[in-house]
């Protein structure tokens, strides 16, 4: 393939373009916020799960201290009637009399292990709670974190877009310099050689997979026409001759 010096030298302005797109790219795709979004992603993850099991613990407590609440209440009237109907002589039979003497304390006792199943069932509703706020109060942090992080994130985003999209704005300037077959070859190289499909040679050096060249391949170079693309055998990019090349 042949092409006009001044066309070739033109190549590397259009890598180094190029060059530069994909750098903001990267950075667009790598974002300095990223780690940190994704471990409170991964935190929040398991924060919401332990707060809807949480939600659940005090859910049933609720029920429960509900529950004990009625059977204490019921108890209670049950007792408070007895203890009515015995108070208004109502109860005259002295069998039925010490029956009811004992069930009153029979119920009395039934009262007291209720209270303290109702007292147990609050303390644990209380803790249930309390670790309900903090997970709640956790869960709003990450959330607060996860936003003021996205924010930057999509903000930079934005100006990586824009700028990328200043400097490939030059892009059509540099092709038009190009023959397109060339271009055609740098297109393809690029897609298989990390971005870099053409490259400097300087002071001996491939600019591209900077391996030196040996003497052979530097006199190849020589007498090779000013026109002539050359390829660089060891990694295969276009190798541009420039007044640092030493050749």
């Amino acid at each position: 393939m042949k092409a006009d010096p001044a066309a070739q030298v033109r190549l590397l302005d259009l890598q180094a373009l190029d060059a530069q797109v994909d750098q903001l790219r990267h950075q667009r795709g790598n974002p300095p916020q990223g780690a940190e979004i994704a471990e409170l992603a991964r935190r929040r993850s398991d924060v919401d799960g332990r707060l809807r099991d949480q939600r659940i613990v005090v859910d049933d407590l609720t029920a429960a201290q509900t529950r004990a609440e009625a059977d204490v209440t019921q108890v209670r009237t049950r007792r408070e009637r007895d203890q009515q109907r015995m108070d208004a002589g109502l109860i005259t039979n002295p069998k039925d009399l010490e029956r009811m003497q004992a069930e009153l304390v029979s119920l009395e006792r039934r009262i007291g292990v209720l209270e303290d199943e109702e007292l147990e069932v609050m303390e644990q509703l209380e803790e249930a709670t309390s670790a309900l706020t903090e997970l709640t109060a956790a869960l709003e942090e990450i959330d607060a974190r996860l936003g003021e992080l996205t924010t930057a994130r999509d903000e930079r985003a934005a100006e990586l877009d824009a700028e990328a999209a200043q400097v490939a704005g030059g892009r059509d300037a540099i092709v038009a310099d190009i023959p397109a077959d060339l271009v055609a070859l740098y297109e393809k190289l690029r897609a298989s050689k990390g971005g870099v499909g053409a490259a400097a040679l300087r002071a001996r050096q491939c600019g591209g997979c900077q391996l030196s060249l040996d003497a052979g391949e530097m006199a190849e170079i020589r007498a090779a026409a000013a026109d002539e693309v050359l390829r660089h055998e060891e990694c295969q990019r276009i190798l541009v001759r420039t007044a640092e090349s030493g050749v």
